[in-house]
C-alpha cells in the first residue's frame, strides 16, 4: 500500500483516534491522508467533553480528491459522529474509491459493554451500514455484541466468540477480526474469521495489567497499515493486486513449478515475522516510535520558549 485515508476524529487529548493512526501508518513507511469527522477536546470517556462534528466538511472533501484523480489503496474508518455521518462516509466511499481499494472499519462506538457518550441505542444498526462495506471489520467485543445483537457479557469461551464473529461477518464483512478476546486471566488477544475461506485464527498473549486507551487504534492502525511491511515482492512472497484472479493464479504457480524456491520464500517469510514482528519486536518499535515523538515535542516546545522570549 502507498496511500491510506484515514476517516474518524481528532480527540485533541487522550492519546487515540487520528492523533495515533496517523503516526503509526506513517511511520510504517504509507502515506496517510486524514479526513476528520468531527474534533473532540478529548476522548469521551472525559467528562464534559466538548465537540464540534465536521459533517459538512466530508462531501466537500471526497469531491475534490475525485476531482484529482485521488488513489488510495485503503480507506480506513474509526470514530463516526452520528447516524446522519454515516450516510456521508458511506457517499465517500462511493465517491472515492476504486476496484481494488480496500475497506478496513472500526465501528469505534462503544467499550465495557456501553455506547460511547452521545450515541443513541439505534447507533449500532446504522454503524452496521459501513461494518457492511467493509474487508476487515475490527470491532472490540462490546462492539460485536451490539453490531449483532448478542447480550453482552465479559466471561467468554471459544465458541461465543466464533458467533460474534459469524454474527459480524453476516453483516457482510468479508473479514473480522476482535480484540479484547480472553480465554484465561493471563492471556489477551485477538480471534479473526475469514468469510472467504470460512477459517479462523486466534492471536493470544500476556495480559499487561493496566487499561490503555489508544489500543486499539493502534492496533487497527498497524493492521491496514502493515500489510505492505509483511510480504515482499520475490524476497519472502509474491503480491497480488487485490481482485486480479490470474496474477494470483500465476504466482500460486510459480511456487508450484519450482518447490525449492517456495520453501525458501517460506523460510524467508518465517525469518521476516520472528525478527520483526515477534511481540518484543513490536513492543521496541512502537516505544522507539513514541519516544521520538516525545522529543520532537520537546524540542517543538523548547523552540516557543526561546521565541517568545525573544519577543518579550
Amino acid at each position: 500500500m502507498k496511500r491510506i485515508a484515514s476517516i474518524q476524529d481528532i480527540s485533541c487529548l487522550g492519546r487515540c483516534s487520528l492523533t495515533v493512526a496517523l503516526p503509526v501508518i506513517s511511520a510504517l513507511g504509507v502515506e496517510c491522508a486524514i479526513v476528520p469527522t468531527a474534533v473532540l477536546s478529548a476522548h469521551t470517556a472525559f467528562p464534559g467533553f466538548v465537540s464540534r462534528d465536521l459533517s459538512d466538511q466530508l462531501t466537500a472533501i471526497a469531491a475534490h480528491w475525485r476531482s484529482q484523480h485521488v488513489h488510495f489503496d485503503a480507506l480506513y474508518t474509526g470514530y463516526i459522529a452520528s447516524a446522519e455521518q454515516v450516510r456521508q462516509v458511506l457517499d465517500f466511499f462511493d465517491a472515492v474509491r476504486s476496484p481494488d481499494t480496500m475497506i478496513f472499519v472500526d465501528p469505534a462506538m462503544a467499550d465495557h459493554g456501553k455506547l460511547y457518550t452521545g450515541f443513541g441505542p439505534d447507533f449500532p444498526s446504522v454503524m452496521a451500514q459501513v461494518v457492511a462495506q467493509a474487508d476487515v471489520a475490527i470491532p472490540n467485543l462490546t462492539e460485536a455484541c451490539l453490531l449483532t445483537g448478542t447480550p453482552y457479557r465479559e466471561e467468554m469461551d471459544e465458541p461465543f466468540v466464533r458467533e460474534l464473529l459469524r454474527g459480524v461477518a453476516a453483516l457482510g464483512a468479508k473479514r473480522v477480526v476482535l480484540t479484547g478476546v480472553s480465554f484465561t486471566p493471563d492471556k489477551l488477544g485477538a480471534m479473526g474469521y475469514d468469510s472467504c475461506t470460512d477459517t479462523y485464527f486466534t492471536c493470544l498473549d500476556r495480559r499487561q495489567r493496566g487499561s490503555f486507551h489508544g489500543t486499539g487504534d493502534i492496533f487497527s492502525a498497524t493492521a491496514v497499515g502493515g500489510i505492505p511491511r509483511l510480504v515482499e515482492e520475490k524476497v519472502n512472497g509474491f503480491l497480488s493486486q487485490a481482485g486480479d484472479a490470474e496474477a494470483l493464479a500465476r504466482n500460486c504457480l510459480r511456487v508450484l513449478d519450482d518447490p525449492h524456491a517456495g520453501d525458501a520464500l517460506g523460510r524467508a517469510g518465517r525469518g521476516r515475522v520472528e525478527r520483526d514482528f515477534s511481540f518484543t519486536a513490536m513492543v521496541e518499535a512502537h516505544q522507539a516510535l513514541f519516544e521520538r515523538l516525545w522529543r520532537e515535542a520537546g524540542r517543538e516546545q523548547a523552540s516557543a520558549g526561546r521565541s517568545g522570549e525573544q519577543t518579550a
